[in-house]
């Protein structure tokens, strides 16, 4: 029987869905889903070939390939013209599947989890990005659910770089971020994750975010011509040599502009069908701007970096991600607007049950404590 929160958030995601269709547009989101695996045999390795023909056959648009740190693998969406819901249905599987896919292989432990403890060892000589020292210090592994975010037009084209678009989309992240960390950071190692490069000596060595920032190399970063490493973007091969080196390519940066939500842990509680309705509701207020041909006029030109909460549960007068969420208003509200009969009215009744109310409880509910019978 599926879980009351995946009903509501489904429910909100089609009706998201259709609003933004009624616009003339097509939102686009892909997940790409970090984390490790372990078996009691040292030279046990993993036939990711095998995996993926398995994701195949569950009719689920995705690969699975392994990642920089040793035992380290990560998912990634496969651009198949899904819907946003599907998007969420595919990610919700795989972390359910997975770790029946990889013990098909023999392989003991599958961790989707925002923090490995110990998961590797190494460190990295002075001044490489690639080559390590001696010295074999444990590494505790970072893990991460990105969340990849554009829109197309009615004709099928990237409005990404149309008219501040993309800026003012990253804008409204960066605004609604912190006060719905909870959906992305659902569990207490989701905040340990943060804290892996200063506490451990790891800056070198890994690139987790630690604050909620923008630009093209921020935790929510907006990819045009420069990617994360200022590396060309949407660079198609046209012509390889008999070696299969590429000798002639071209740039088509404009079909692969997007919004990178890099802040999100990877975690067996992070829900996918909750942050494509976070998603969802970012798009549409962008879009809504963007009608109005004001993107450009309402994006700063500077935003400052924000904190992120430290903690799951409030404490020594610090707001945790569950108080922030609590107390916001924008996620129920705009949902209710958009949802309620005749989406386009700006008020309801504050007595009635509304989707957006129900759905926000049924988020909170976990972290609520249990009622005790006497």
């Amino acid at each position: 029987m599926e879980q009351p929160l995946n009903y509501l958030a489904k429910t909100v995601i089609e009706k998201l869905q259709d609003h933004i269709k009624a616009l003339g547009f097509t939102p686009v989101i892909h997940f790409e889903l970090e984390g490790c695996y372990q078996s009691n045999s040292p030279l046990k390795s993993v036939d990711f070939t095998l995996i993926n023909q398995r994701l195949e056959q569950l009719k689920i648009a995705g690969k699975v390939i392994p990642e920089y740190w040793h035992q380290q693998w990560e998912y990634v969406s496969l651009f198949h013209g899904q819907s946003p819901l599907e998007e969420a249905e595919y990610l919700n599987k795989v972390i359910q599947l997975l770790p029946t896919l990889f013990a098909e292989q023999g392989i003991e432990q599958t961790f989707i989890r925002p923090v490995v403890w110990a998961g590797d060892k190494g460190k990295l000589a002075q001044g490489c990005q690639n080559i390590f020292s001696g010295d074999e210090r444990a590494v505790h592994i970072p893990n991460a659910i990105q969340m990849n975010v554009s829109v197309n037009d009615g004709q099928g084209d990237n409005i990404m770089t149309e008219h501040f678009f993309g800026e003012y989309l990253q804008y409204c992240f960066l605004q609604t971020s912190l006060p719905c960390s909870l959906l992305y950071l659902p569990e207490q190692e989701a905040f340990d994750r943060f804290d892996l490069k200063t506490k451990f000596g790891l800056a070198e060595e890994l690139c987790s975010p630690n604050d909620i920032s923008g630009g093209h190399q921020g935790s929510i970063a907006l990819y045009k011509q420069l990617g994360k490493h200022n590396q060309a973007m949407g660079v198609k091969p046209l012509l390889y040599d008999h070696h299969h080196n590429v000798i002639a390519s071209e740039c088509c940066w404009r079909e692969t502009a997007r919004v990178e939500h890099r802040l999100g842990a990877a975690s067996v509680l992070y829900n996918a069908y909750v942050n494509v309705v976070f998603a969802l509701l970012n798009i549409i207020d962008a879009l809504e701007v963007y009608l109005e041909g004001a993107c450009r006029e309402q994006t700063p030109d500077n935003v400052a970096a924000k904190p992120l909460p430290h903690t799951l549960y409030s404490c020594d007068e610090a707001y945790g991600a569950i108080a922030l969420f609590e107390q916001e208003q924008w996620f129920a509200r705009r949902i209710d607007q958009l949802t309620a009969t005749g989406a386009s009215s700006k008020t309801l009744d504050q007595g009635s049950q509304s989707l957006g109310r129900r759905l926000k409880a049924a988020i909170l509910s976990p972290y609520q404590p249990a009622n005790i019978i006497t």
